[in-house]
């Protein structure tokens, strides 16, 4: 299905990729919560009205 090669780019770049994310999130992790303070709670409103506009079609249909 894959080559060997193909099955070692793979691999490479899952673990560069994610090398690379936990590199970049430790140099920012200070500045998340001064910039994005209130971000949380925006995500959980959100979240609830999602929650809700399904419960109206469930309860709709």
């Amino acid at each position: 299905m894959f080559s060997k090669g193909q099955v070692l780019f793979a691999v490479f770049f899952i673990i560069a990729f994610v090398a690379l994310m936990i590199f970049s999130y430790r140099g920012d992790a200070k500045s998340h919560n001064l910039h994005y303070r209130g971000s949380l709670k925006i995500f959980l409103v959100f979240l609830l009205i999602i929650f809700a506009l399904f419960l109206i079609k469930f309860f709709t249909q």
